[in-house]
């Protein structure tokens, strides 16, 4: 039996998608990148965000398609909006066989088993398959969140959080590197949370100083910390590791203390403020991304004012924005001084015209630098990768010329020449 698995949503998605492949080849199965060569199609989907649920609904229709005309014999939807919408969609949907959500994927080749009439072995623990680049992983440290942010569903899909084990963690990151990964991401809904639940308070340092340690990795790079959590302690052991990156992703959301406030995010413009203050004046290379929200119920023209001028005094190389969406569940969606959807989409083209300004003035200030880029694709029109400074998945690219002698996964030294907001030129040496 031949697998397509149709993959959306966000990088711990892609960490679910690999478990569940994983799953899947132990018990037997093959798998297709064409969904018209599958027996069996899976959608790994996403439901964070309205926008993202549209997509996942959009795709699970399209897939049912090659049901309808014969060539695909089940078709199964997974993730977080069948962990959160099960029982809606399976009213709604009834081209759909089955539905699983985030923590049932090693029942998955039982269930199909089932479906379909096959013997199925009992479950194992599986192999990791990539379903990024062999270069390049994600090691996610832990699922669920304990924050309670106002506008925000994932607790109400993945639970608290759960923190993996230390001593697991660096086995399964020995794993990778010892399969030819040499680009390690570290995610999780909130990494500098990580050991918590587990420890009794953050673990995450002895965790990275653990995995900086491992043979094999060029680059090991840290997502989504939690702002409240980043101390001088973590940033300078970003700074100061062998492999461990100058990056900080540190998603603010905003910048006022009373939206913070009503948003349920912990800590301070100060305390933010203390933070990019460090950064500056001990380590001005670092490169810095967040993401941002505009639009949040009872933000006032001052307070979007308010966070154009901090974005203004502390420039990001890297900034993510959306508008507010009110998510089903959670406590923004009752809020009073809903804001008008034209308002917010107008603030959100707002900040990201003033942000293409700012991100393209950070990309100017390494032109003429040496830095060291991997390869991720080569074609007739360049050679394409990124350096420290651009996240996999996130950020822009590196283009320089052409170059055949230089395979995916390589590292090469290249001279930056070019800068525009996303993207950087630059030259082989």
């Amino acid at each position: 039996m031949t697998v397509g698995v149709i993959l959306l949503g966000c990088a711990k998605n892609q960490v679910d998608t690999q478990t569940m492949l994983g799953y899947l080849k132990a018990a037997g199965y093959s798998f297709t990148a064409e969904p018209s060569e599958a027996d069996i199609l899976i959608v790994n989907t996403c439901g964070f965000i309205t926008p993202a649920k549209e997509e996942s609904i959009d795709a699970i229709f399209e897939m049912a398609q090659y049901k309808k005309e014969g060539s695909c014999r089940l078709l199964v939807v997974t993730g977080c909006l069948s962990e959160r919408y099960r029982r809606e969609l399976t009213e709604e949907m009834p081209e759909v066989d089955l539905f699983l959500g985030v923590r049932e994927y090693e029942k998955l080749p039982r269930l199909i088993g089932e479906k379909l009439g096959l013997p199925c072995s009992p479950a194992i623990v599986p192999e990791r398959l990539l379903v990024t680049p062999p270069h390049r992983a994600y090691l996610r440290i832990g699922d669920g969140c304990n924050n309670r942010c106002a506008y925000c569903a994932i607790p109400l899909i993945r639970g608290d959080l759960r923190s993996v084990p230390l001593e697991r963690l660096v086995d399964e990151a020995k794993a990778l590197a010892d399969m030819g990964v040499t680009e390690l991401s570290v995610i999780a809904q909130d990494t500098s949370g990580y050991g918590k639940d587990l420890y009794g308070k953050p673990r995450l340092i002895p965790l990275l100083k653990a995995l900086d340690r491992i043979g094999g990795f060029r680059w090991v790079r840290l997502l989504y910390t939690y702002p409240d959590t980043v101390t001088p302690e973590l940033l300078d052991t970003l700074a100061e590791g062998n492999t461990l990156v100058p990056y900080l992703d540190m998603p603010l959301q905003h910048c006022n203390d009373e939206i913070l406030r009503r948003m349920h995010r912990r800590g301070t413009k100060a305390h933010i403020e203390r933070v990019l203050d460090h950064i500056r004046a001990n380590y001005p290379d670092f490169t810095l991304r967040t993401t941002m929200m505009v639009g949040f119920p009872g933000e006032t023209d001052a307070q979007f004012q308010e966070l154009m001028q901090f974005l203004r005094d502390y420039p990001f190389d890297r900034v993510g924005a959306f508008a507010f969406s009110p998510e089903e569940g959670t406590a923004a969606e009752a809020m009073p001084d809903q804001i008008d959807e034209a308002v917010k989409e107008a603030r959100l083209a707002a900040l990201m015209e003033q942000q293409q300004d700012i991100s393209k003035a950070r990309n100017e200030r390494w032109i003429g630098r040496e830095l060291t880029m991997l390869v991720e694709e080569t074609g007739m029109d360049g050679t394409y990768g990124r350096t420290i400074r651009e996240a996999p998945d996130a950020d822009g690219l590196v283009c320089v010329a052409p170059s055949y002698r230089h395979e995916p996964g390589q590292y090469i030294p290249v001279r930056l020449t070019g800068a525009d907001p996303y993207d950087m030129i630059g030259e082989c040496l």
